[in-house]
C-alpha cells in the first residue's frame, strides 16, 4: 500500500507538490483571492461541473481558465487534494475519511502547502513538529502530512459514526471546533471527482462502490445562518440596505455596538487608525476592520484587544451556521491567525471596515469565507 502511495504521489507531486523543491508559499495567502470573491455557503456545488475542471486542472489547465466554486488558487489547492485522497485510497481509508481529510485541510490551510502558521503549524493540515506530527520538512511533504492525519483518525473510535466535523475535531483538537463543517459539501464533491481518476478510486475500502455523490451529513453544514444577505440585492457602500432593523432578540450590549457601528457608515478605512472620529480631520481617527470592532463594542460598556489577530481569541467560539447579532466573524489567511474582522448585524449582514480606500459598509455574509467567528457577550 505504501508503494501505491509513492507511485501516485509522484504523479501528483511532481513539478508542482516534491517536498522542499515545490510550493515554498510564505507569500501564498497574499497571492489568494479576497474573501469577497468567495460565497460561505457552499452547498449547490455542481458535482458534474466540479469532476470536469478538477480533470482540466490534474491536465494541466491554469486556473486562469478554470474556476471552481470555494477554491481560489484551484491549479494549487487541486492537486494538493489529489494527494490526500491517494494516501487515503493507499491506506485502504474509506470515502468519509477522505472527505474528513479533505474537509481538514480546507480549513487548516485552504488546502495550500504552507511554510508558515500558529506557532509551529506547518504544511496542508498545520501539523506542528513540537507536537510529533514529523520534522518541519516531512510536514511539508504532503504525502507525509496526509498519512499523518490518516493514521491519526483510523485510531479513533467510532469515527465513522461521527459527524465530519466531529472527526476532524478529534484528530486537530482545534479552538474552533465548528469551523470544518463548511467545507464539507465541497470536500464530497473533490473527493469524488478525484478518486474517479484513480484505478479502484470508485470503490470503497470495503469494496463495495462508494457514493460518490453522497449528501453531506444533516445538520452539519457549516454554512451561513438561515440568510445569507443576498434577499437585500446589492447594498451600496456606506448605506443601510433598505429593510434592514437589527433583530428585536439581539443581546442588549450587541445592540449597542451595532448602533454605534452604524453611524460610522461610509468613513474611509485607514490601517492603523483608532476609529475614535471616524467622521472627523484627522485620518488615524478613521477605522480599520478591528477598531471599529474595538470601538463599537467600547460603547456597549466591552473592552476588546486591539487587531485581529488577538481578537479572534476573546470571548468563545461560535459556529458559523448558528451566528448570532454582535458575533465577530474573521476571514482571510488561516483559522489562528486571519487577517480581517467584521460584525454579524442578523438577517445574513455583516458590518466591516474593508480596506485602504473603501469605507465602512454593510456586506451580505454568502460575500464571506469565515475562518473563525467568535461570541464577546
Amino acid at each position: 500500500m505504501k508503494a501505491l502511495a509513492a507511485g501516485i504521489g509522484v504523479v501528483f507531486l511532481s513539478p508542482v507538490l516534491i517536498a522542499g523543491t515545490g510550493m515554498m508559499l510564505a507569500s501564498s495567502a497574499d497571492a489568494v483571492q479576497s474573501s469577497d470573491s468567495v460565497s460561505n455557503c457552499l452547498t449547490d456545488i455542481d458535482t458534474d461541473k466540479v469532476s470536469e475542471k478538477v480533470v482540466k486542472i490534474l491536465d494541466g489547465a491554469s486556473d486562469k481558465n478554470v474556476h471552481i466554486k470555494g477554491l481560489d488558487l484551484p491549479a494549487e489547492q487541486v492537486p494538493n487534494a489529489a494527494t490526500i485522497v491517494a494516501a487515503g485510497l493507499s491506506l485502504d481509508v474509506p470515502t468519509k475519511g477522505q472527505i474528513v481529510a479533505l474537509a481538514t485541510a480546507m480549513q487548516e490551510s485552504r488546502l495550500r502547502n504552507l511554510n508558515y502558521g500558529d506557532r509551529d503549524s506547518l504544511g496542508l493540515f498545520q501539523q506542528r513538529p513540537s507536537q510529533g506530527w514529523g520534522s518541519a520538512q516531512q510536514i511539508r511533504d504532503p504525502v507525509h502530512a496526509s498519512e499523518q492525519f490518516y493514521k491519526h483518525l483510523l485510531t479513533l473510535d467510532g469515527w465513522q459514526q461521527m459527524t465530519v466535523t466531529q472527526a476532524a475535531q478529534a484528530v486537530q483538537k482545534s479552538g474552533l471546533p465548528d469551523a470544518y463543517a463548511q467545507w464539507e459539501t465541497l470536500a464530497t464533491a473533490l473527493q469524488g471527482a478525484i478518486a474517479k481518476t484513480f484505478p479502484r478510486g470508485g470503490n470503497d475500502a470495503d469494496g463495495h462502490a462508494a457514493d460518490q455523490d453522497r449528501k453531506p451529513s444533516i445538520g452539519a453544514s457549516g454554512c451561513a445562518p438561515g440568510q445569507d444577505g443576498s434577499g437585500f440585492g446589492r447594498i451600496p457602500e456606506g448605506s443601510v440596505p433598505k429593510g434592514y432593523a437589527i433583530p428585536k432578540d439581539a443581546d442588549p450590549k450587541a445592540r449597542k455596538a451595532i448602533e454605534w457601528a452604524m453611524h460610522q457608515l461610509g468613513t474611509l478605512y485607514q490601517w492603523g487608525g483608532s476609529c475614535t472620529d471616524s467622521h472627523g480631520p484627522d485620518p488615524m481617527g478613521r477605522c480599520d476592520c478591528s477598531s471599529l470592532m474595538q470601538q463599537a463594542y467600547a460603547h456597549a460598556g466591552i473592552t476588546l484587544t486591539r487587531t485581529t489577530y488577538t481578537q479572534v481569541n476573546e470571548g468563545k467560539a461560535a459556529s458559523p451556521a448558528q451566528l448570532k447579532p454582535g458575533d465577530l466573524i474573521f476571514s482571510r489567511g488561516t483559522a489562528a491567525r486571519p487577517e480581517h474582522v467584521g460584525m454579524y448585524m442578523g438577517e445574513g449582514l455583516v458590518i466591516e471596515a474593508p480596506r485602504t480606500t473603501k469605507p465602512v459598509r454593510i456586506t451580505p455574509i454568502k460575500d464571506w469565507t469565515i475562518l473563525a467567528a467568535r461570541r464577546v457577550l
